[in-house]
This record gives structure tokens, C-alpha cells and sequence, in this order.
């Protein structure tokens, strides 16, 4: 008597939805495997290492930037700059100063660093004062290029790169200066701009909704695109909720670093004769939809924009223009202020 081998069972092509071979589309499975593991491995691995997010504040003094920044993420990380006392000279040129802290909120740990200008806009003569900003990122650029073209490269290259650039626009409720313009343009190509009217209290309601149109429209004259640019929409969920950031911008924004009672609650908020400027109401500024975009849902989104094309971009006229890069060795000291 013979005995007939056993037949492997093999799934049929067509699968359980009628999806032939090379459709494309996933495949019935027969049994759990633990795909889906995989974001929970990710998430542990990120909780581990934490990550660095960078953000550069630009536009004249006395613009609140560095309370905004305070008010985004709720802590002391931006120095306030004081105002210039008699003894102390103006800067003849922009300064950049940055300076870093650890944030941790819910085991996940973000090294913020906040790249600050002062001294931009504050000349008589501001020609081509956007150059020392553009060559600070791409410095950055370069720097991350040489470690990456190390030989023996450290397992996780630092990341001074700047991600974001937060640019205020003086809320005059006219239109945009020429340096605005001038900035935007050229600097829109190599980083990430998201445009704000700072101190926007001090406008009407109907003022500010005329000076947001005023600015789009100027904006999109002069071809400058800020971030998140249309040619950037990964598909149609991407492009509709980025439709939606792109009508609300420039965001019109109040920050504040005190707190004030108000309805029963402490709220952070800017004082008046008139009442109490709620700086996370929706109904008195737009700090909250800013917060929610950077923060809640484009943060992960600004830095891979930064790396697969402002770096590229970056990287690949580098390399072009000096038929390749050596690998080399690390050398200087980072002379970046840190407070880890």
C-alpha cells in the first residue's frame, strides 16, 4: 500500500476579495502576524531616544517673540530680550543666538532649541539683513552633511537644523514692509516659514480679517509659499487639511506669560481696560489653531520637510558643485548654549 504525499496548502491568488497577483493590494491573512506592533516598537524606540525640533523666531523688537515661543510650549525657553538700556549699543548686525532645554510631557522627551535674531529690522539701513539668517541655516545644513559623509559617522548625527522659522509681521494693518517681503522670498526656498501678525489685540476684528486678506494677497503676488506649500500634499485628505491652515494664515496671534482669573479659571491671558485677552480662545486670537497646526499635527510633518527637501535640495548642489563631498573627520566645538 502507498501512501500519497501530503499536499502543501497554498492560498489562492485571487485571495479573499478577488485581488489578483501584482494588484498591488494587501494580501487575506490566515492568522495573526503582529503588523500592527510595529507603531507601538516605534513609539517605545522614540520615547526612548526623544527627538530634537528646532524653531527660529525672526522679526523686528518688541514683537512678543519670545513670549509667544514661552506660551507655545508653556515654559521658560526663550529668553525675553530686554530692551536696550542706555549704556548698551544696538547690534550693527543680526545676531543669532539660540538656546536649548528638554521638554518631557507624557514619557516622551523633545530637546527644543530656539534660534533667536535680534537685531533684524532694527537698522535704518536693513538691506540684505536676511543674509547672516541664511547663512546660519545653511550652516546647519552643511554641518549635518559633514557628519553624514563620515567615514565612521556617529549612530545618530545631531540635528541643529532649523525645522521651522516663525516670522512676525508688525500688525499695522496696511500691508507688508518690503524687508517682509524680501525675507520671505528668499529664505521661503531653504526653511520652513510660517508667517504670524504678532500682538493682533491691537487690531479691530474687521481690521484683522482685511489685514490677513491683504497679506495672502501679497504673499501670493510676490510667489512666495510658506509652509505647508501645495506642491508638498502628499494626496486629497493632505491637500483638504492643508487647504484649511493655508486660508487661516498669517495666524493672528496674542502670547502671554501671566495668568488671570477669569470664568471660574486660570487662564493665560493679556490685561486691558476693556477685560482680559484669553490668549487660547479661539474668539479673541488664533494662538490655539498655531499651537494645534506646529504642534498637534505638522511637528513630525516640518521635519521631514526640512530633511527630504530643504536638505536635499541642500545636499544635492553641494555635491554637485564640488563633484562630491570627502568623507572627513569631526572636528570644532559646538559652541551652541545648552541647558540639558
Amino acid at each position: 500500500m502507498t501512501l500519497d504525499k501530503p499536499v502543501p496548502f497554498v492560498p489562492s491568488p485571487q485571495g479573499t476579495g478577488g485581488e489578483g497577483q501584482g494588484s498591488g493590494r494587501g494580501s487575506a491573512l490566515f492568522g495573526y502576524i503582529g503588523i500592527d506592533t510595529i507603531i507601538e516598537q516605534m513609539r517605545k524606540k522614540t520615547m526612548k531616544t526623544g527627538f530634537d525640533f528646532n524653531i527660529m523666531v525672526v522679526g523686528q523688537s518688541g514683537l512678543g517673540k519670545s513670549t509667544l515661543v514661552n506660551t507655545l510650549f508653556k515654559s521658560q525657553v526663550s529668553r525675553r530680550s530686554t530692551s536696550w538700556s542706555r549704556d548698551e549699543k544696538i547690534p550693527k548686525t543680526v545676531e543669532i543666538k539660540s538656546v536649548s532645554h528638554v521638554i518631557e510631557e507624557g514619557g516622551v522627551k523633545m530637546k527644543l532649541t530656539v534660534i533667536d535674531t535680534p537685531g533684524f529690522g532694527d537698522q535704518i539701513n536693513n538691506e540684505n539683513c536676511w543674509e547672516p539668517i541664511s547663512k546660519y541655516i545653511n550652516e546647519q545644513y552643511e554641518k549635518f552633511l559633514k557628519e553624514e559623509v563620515n567615514i565612521a559617522r556617529k549612530k545618530r548625527i545631531p540635528d541643529t537644523r532649523v525645522h521651522c522659522c516663525l516670522y512676525f509681521i508688525s500688525p499695522t494693518g496696511h500691508s507688508l514692509r518690503q524687508l517682509d517681503i524680501e525675507f520671505m522670498k528668499h529664505l521661503s526656498r531653504v526653511v520652513n516659514i510660517i508667517p504670524v501678525i504678532a500682538k493682533s489685540d491691537t487690531l479691530t476684528l474687521d481690521e484683522k480679517t482685511e489685514f490677513k486678506q491683504k497679506v495672502r494677497k501679497e504673499l501670493e503676488a510676490c510667489g512666495i509659499e510658506c509652509y505647508p506649500q501645495k506642491e508638498f500634499d502628499e494626496d486629497m485628505e493632505d491637500k483638504s487639511d492643508n487647504d484649511k491652515i493655508r486660508e487661516a494664515m498669517p495666524f493672528a496671534v496674542v502670547g502671554s506669560d501671566k495668568e488671570y482669573q477669569a470664568n471660574a479659571k486660570r487662564i493665560l491671558g493679556r490685561k486691558t481696560p476693556w477685560g482680559v485677552v484669553e490668549v487660547e480662545n479661539p474668539n479673541h486670537c488664533e494662538f490655539s489653531l498655531l499651537r494645534d497646526f506646529m504642534i498637534r499635527s505638522h511637528l513630525q510633518d516640518l521635519k521631514e520637510v526640512t530633511h527630504n527637501i530643504h536638505y536635499e535640495t541642500y545636499r544635492a548642489k553641494r555635491l554637485n558643485d564640488n563633484g562630491g563631498l570627502h568623507p572627513i573627520s569631526s572636528s570644532g566645538q559646538d559652541t551652541q548654549e545648552s541647558n540639558l
